[in-house]
């Protein structure tokens, strides 16, 4: 079998302009970046607005394994799948990082047969967003600093700075620093952070923004520090919303390729679910409902985290109903949350398979808590059995959860064809009742403690002495009937990523809070989580590499 790079690379791409044209949108309508990238204008969606919205379909997964659970090749195969079936389909993604990329996790284009492209594109540069991002962020801290120097007019006490600089690296030794060292024109000496590119505030921003007024409202209400006297500090304050704003003029618009069979993608935004709240763009989002009969977007990592954020946060915010939830397993993974060692995961095992499964459980009675109907799907895998398959099956069908296969990677749109079969039939038998889980008039730590119990499945919540004292000044300040982000270790529904399965009896700590008050939430970290990874030992960095010729190998 060839290289998901190897595939991709050797794809025949159509014109974007042709892409464009099958969705109805007109020259003017679009800007190039090329020959097979476009970002969409801002005019193109005043025309449409108006027009009806399509259904909307959430792919999200259980917790990751290192076995493999293929969300975003499952939304893309579904996305060309609805393609082969006559249907007009637009897929909307998130943008890949740089920081897995190279690091451990790879690219997030799709895989196999199901793949967005220009992969290699995709997961580099792109159209520059993230760029943008990086710098929007970064001048406000400049800016910061400098108010600071020049005079301190706001009474900025350098100890309570809070905004942190970005980089689209995983870069450890940046977590915690100090700046200016040397000369007294080199600035304050105070501590610094970094964060990575996708857990900035800025990244939050630009997807859960509708428009430049938006934008701009969102950029001035971010407290980047607090004064001697303890009040906010804003980037309004600061005088760096317009410079902010330029930066993000181009990045503010969705970027619009192509899947391996040509269906429609906006791919735009891309903070990370389980430091940020996990979610393509409220604007390519929209965009994509009013321009398709079918939207299939994805959630970042497993639906404790990105999907519990799409639909406590995004769609809170954006006003979004949610018409199915598409959730992705492979009996690997299964096997693996129930025992079994990555290397013998090939064989046959039913045993194993009924102790790992209680993660998948767990996963469809928090998403059904929503009111959204539930569609579990298998990624196959070649080593998977008839017999483990029908167990899967059987046990969805238990707790009224539709059920089909998706042979995707090997297939492309023909191997989701049942399952867009099956998601069709869903949307059209079952309605969405969508609710999101806690109200906004709830209390912070009810909210934190409502989204620990009943999604993480936890008996306790503990808080540190900082969070606690962070919960009340952000109550102080009138944030409270915000949503939370909860930052959480991906690998499990608890924030111990060793307990695998569906873990019970346990306690999240909450270690830091903090509010985003440009995004409209606030941060509850917990656990060891950082924001700013680092690099393994053997990082896929050491794998990539350039020919002689400008090829790209390695990236997948």
């Amino acid at each position: 079998m060839k290289t998901d790079i190897e595939i991709a690379q050797e794809a025949v791409m159509l014109p974007i302009k042709e892409i464009a044209e099958k969705i109805g949108l007109q020259e003017d309508d679009i800007e190039l970046y090329g020959k097979y990238k476009a970002k969409i204008s801002n005019a193109y969606y005043d025309r449409i607005k108006d027009n009806e919205d399509g259904k909307l379909i959430l792919v999200t997964a259980i917790n990751p394994t290192p076995a493999g659970e293929g969300k975003t090749t499952v939304t893309v195969g579904l996305g060309e799948a609805f393609g082969q079936l006559n249907k007009k389909a637009v897929i909307a993604l998130r943008e890949p990082s740089l920081g897995p990329c190279f690091g451990i996790k790879g690219g997030a284009a799709g895989g196999g047969y199901a793949q967005v492209v220009p992969m290699e594109d995709l997961n580099l540069h792109f159209t520059g967003d993230f760029h943008a991002i990086t710098s929007a962020n970064n001048l406000l801290a400049a800016m910061l600093d400098n108010s600071i120097q020049q005079g301190n007019e706001l009474n900025i006490d350098p100890n309570q700075v809070v905004w942190k600089r970005c980089v689209d690296i995983n870069d450890r030794v940046l977590r915690n620093i100090v700046v200016g060292l040397g000369r007294k024109v080199d600035g304050v000496v105070r501590e610094d952070h970094f964060v990575i590119t996708v857990a900035s505030e800025i990244m939050a921003i630009l997807c859960l923004a509708t428009d430049y007024a938006d934008l701009k409202d969102r950029l001035g209400k971010i407290i980047v520090a607090y004064t001697y006297d303890g009040k906010p500090v804003t980037a309004k304050d600061i005088k760096a919303v317009g410079s902010m704003a330029v930066l993000l003029k181009d990045a503010m618009k969705p970027n619009l390729i192509q899947t391996l069979e040509h269906t429609p993608a906006l791919v735009h935004g891309g903070p990370f679910a389980n430091i940020a709240h996990g979610c393509n763009s409220v604007k390519a989002t929209k965009t994509a409902l009013k321009m398709a009969d079918y939207v299939i977007t994805e959630a970042g990592f497993g639906a404790d985290l990105g999907a519990e954020k799409f639909l406590d946060i995004k769609c809170r915010k954006a006003g979004l109903k949610p018409d199915c939830v598409v959730l992705v397993a492979t009996v690997r993974a299964l096997k693996y949350n129930g025992g079994v060692a990555k290397e013998n995961l090939s064989e046959e095992n039913i045993e194993a398979l009924k102790k790992g499964i209680v993660n998948l459980e767990k996963h469809i009675e928090n998403l059904q808590q929503f009111g959204v109907p539930v569609v579990v799907t298998l990624n196959q895998f070649i080593t998977d059995t008839e017999a483990e398959y029908e167990f899967v099956k059987n046990f969805c069908k238990e707790r009224d959860c539709a059920f089909a296969l998706a042979e995707v990677w090997e297939k492309g749109g023909k191997g989701g064809i049942e399952l867009a079969q099956k998601v069709i039939e869903t949307i059209e038998t079952k309605p969405s009742h969508y609710a999101p889980l806690y109200p906004d008039d709830m209390a912070i730590k009810q909210k934190i403690e409502t989204v620990a119990k009943k999604i993480y499945g936890a008996d306790h919540v503990t808080y540190s002495p900082e969070a606690e004292k962070a919960i009340t000044n952000i109550e102080k300040l009138g944030y409270a009937d915000y949503p939370v982000c909860m930052a959480k270790t991906q690998y499990s529904l608890s924030d111990d990523k060793n307990k695998l399965g569906r873990p019970t009896g346990f306690t999240i700590n909450i270690r830091e809070v903090y509010i985003s008050a440009g995004a409209g939430f606030i941060v509850a970290i917990t656990g060891s989580i950082m924001t700013m990874p680092g690099l393994s030992k053997k990082p896929a960095a050491f794998g990539i590499d350039l020919t002689d010729d400008g090829q790209i190998q390695g990236l997948f």
